[in-house]
């Protein structure tokens, strides 16, 4: 059984960094793509970042620049820096695994609040 957990949210202010990590159990974590998608309050989850399981990325056009995806294979773990925070940033955040099932963390709340 696939199971990801998601961690490393918290308060931050604007121009503040945070680093998430998605640790992954259940399959071989190596072979899939990974992903970070948010949902801000009361708007739909939208992708984020995607890091292939040969390490090419892709952005959202939003956060291209201050947010970094990354990936250790040999912990099973997939990572997302966040720096430069701005207010707009502030939503739950799911690490999701790309299988021919997606399969999706319980989800991290970032606030970026002054």
């Amino acid at each position: 059984q696939v199971q990801l957990v998601e961690s490393g949210g918290g308060l931050v202010q604007p121009g503040g960094s945070l680093r998430l990590s998605c640790a992954a159990s259940g399959t071989i974590f190596s072979i899939y793509s990974m992903a970070w998608y948010r949902q801000p309050p009361g708007k739909q989850r939208d992708l984020v970042a995607i890091i292939a399981y040969g390490g090419s990325t892709n952005y959202a056009d939003s956060v291209k620049g201050r947010f970094t995806i990354s990936r250790d294979n040999a912990k099973n773990t997939v990572y997302l820096q966040m720096d430069s925070l701005k207010f707009d940033d502030t939503a739950v955040y799911y690490c999701s695994l790309l299988s021919r099932t997606q399969y999706w963390g319980q989800g991290t709340q970032v606030t970026v609040s002054s």
